[in-house]
C-alpha cells in the first residue's frame, strides 16, 4: 500500500468531490502529517487549505478558520499570492457564515484584490459569490443580487458550470427574500438541473432546499415537503449541519403553516441546535422567531412578545436588516391576530 501524502492527498480530493467530508478530513491530516515530516512546505500549504475547505463545507467554522489562517501564514512565507487569496477569500466565507458579514467582506476584498493583480479570473469571479453572499447575510438584497448576477456573467464567460450554479443558487435566494418568487424558482431549477450534470451532491441538496422553499412560498407545502425531504437526507449523508439547519428551518416552517404546531415545535428544536453549533446567530433568530409564532399560536402571548423582541434585539446586534425587520413585522402582529402563522422567505 502506498503511504505517501501524496496518495492520501489525491484519495481524500477524490472523497471531498463526492462531498464525503469526514473522510477526506481524515485523509488529508494523514497527507499533512507527512509532508510536515518530510517538510515539504509547498504541499503542507496545499493540505492546509484543502482540510480547511472541508471543515467549512461541514460546518465546522472555528477548525476551517484555522486551518485557513495557517495557510495564510505558510503562503504569506513562501510568496505564494494565489494562496494567500484563497485562505483570505476561505476566512471570508467563515466569519460570513458566523454572521461576522463587516469582516468577511474585509477578508473577501483583500482576496478580490489579490486575484485582480494576478489576472486570476476564476478567483475574482469566485471572490464576486462570497461578496454577494456577505452583503445577503447583512440584508442589503440589491447589492447582493448585482454582485451575484456579475459573478454569473464571469463564471459563464470563463465556461464555469459550477460556479454558474452556485452563483443561481445565490439569486434563487435573494430573489425570494427580495419578493421575486418566479425568478427565486426559475433559478433553483437551473442550478438543480446542472448540479445534476456536475454529480455534485452538495448543490443538488443545495437547490431542492432552494425548491423546497420556492414551493413553501407559494403554499405548495405538500411539494415543498417532498423537495425538503429531498435535501434533508443528501445533506445527512454529507454531514453538513450548517445547510441541513437551514433545511430543518423549512421544514418546521412548513408544518407551521399547515397547522401541525407539534412537528414544527420539533423541527425548530433541531434546527436550533444545530445552529448553536455552528454559531449562526442568523438561524438562531429564524428558529426564535418561528417558536415565538409557535406560543403565540398557543396563546402564550407574552412567551411569544419575548421571542420576538430578543431576535430584534440579537438582529439589530449583528445588523441583519432583513431578519431585524421580520422581527418588527411579527411584533406588529399582535395589533393584528390574524396574521398569524406568517410565512417568512
Amino acid at each position: 500500500m502506498n503511504n505517501s501524502g501524496t496518495y492520501f492527498f489525491e484519495r481524500a480530493e477524490k472523497n471531498r468531490a463526492f462531498a464525503e467530508y469526514q473522510r477526506a478530513i481524515d485523509l488529508y491530516l494523514k497527507a499533512l502529517n507527512i509532508f510536515k515530516r518530510k517538510g515539504d512546505v509547498t504541499n503542507v500549504l496545499y493540505c492546509f487549505l484543502a482540510v480547511a475547505d472541508a471543515f467549512r463545507a461541514q460546518g465546522d467554522f472555528i477548525k476551517a478558520r484555522n486551518y485557513y489562517e495557517e495557510g495564510r501564514t505558510v503562503a504569506d512565507a513562501l510568496g505564494e499570492r494565489a494562496s494567500e487569496a484563497d485562505a483570505l477569500a476561505g476566512i471570508g466565507l467563515c466569519l460570513r457564515a458566523q454572521g461576522r458579514w463587516r469582516e468577511a467582506l474585509r477578508q473577501i476584498n483583500k482576496a478580490r484584490r489579490i486575484y485582480k493583480s494576478l489576472s486570476d479570473s476564476n478567483g475574482e469571479a469566485f471572490s464576486l459569490w462570497a461578496k454577494a453572499g456577505a452583503y445577503r447575510v447583512r440584508g442589503d438584497i440589491k447589492k447582493a443580487l448585482q454582485n451575484f448576477q456579475c459573478a454569473l456573467e464571469k463564471f459563464k464567460s470563463l465556461k464555469n458550470k459550477t460556479g454558474v450554479s452556485y452563483s443561481y443558487s445565490g439569486l434563487g435566494g435573494c430573489s425570494r427574500v427580495g419578493g421575486r418568487l418566479g425568478e427565486s424558482e426559475k433559478y433553483y431549477k437551473k442550478a438543480n438541473k446542472n448540479f445534476q450534470d456536475l454529480h455534485d451532491r452538495f448543490g443538488i441538496a443545495y437547490s431542492y432546499c432552494g425548491l423546497g422553499n420556492a414551493r413553501r412560498m407559494y403554499g405548495d407545502y405538500k411539494k415543498a415537503l417532498f423537495f425538503f425531504g429531498r435535501a434533508e437526507a443528501l445533506y445527512k449523508k454529507i454531514g453538513d449541519k450548517v445547510s441541513y439547519a437551514y433545511t430543518l428551518w423549512g421544514i418546521a416552517t412548513t408544518y407551521k403553516m399547515l397547522g401541525d404546531l407539534i412537528q414544527a415545535r420539533k423541527k425548530y428544536d433541531e434546527a436550533e441546535i444545530l445552529f448553536k453549533k455552528t454559531r449562526d446567530p442568523r438561524g438562531k433568530i429564524y428558529c426564535m422567531l418561528g417558536k415565538g409564532e409557535l406560543n403565540y399560536l398557543h396563546e402564550n402571548k407574552n412567551s411569544a412578545k419575548k421571542c420576538f423582541l430578543k431576535s430584534k434585539e440579537l438582529a439589530g446586534l449583528y445588523g441583519f436588516k432583513i431578519e431585524r425587520g421580520y422581527a418588527e413585522r411579527l411584533l406588529k402582529g399582535f395589533k393584528h391576530p390574524e396574521n398569524f402563522p406568517v410565512n417568512l422567505p
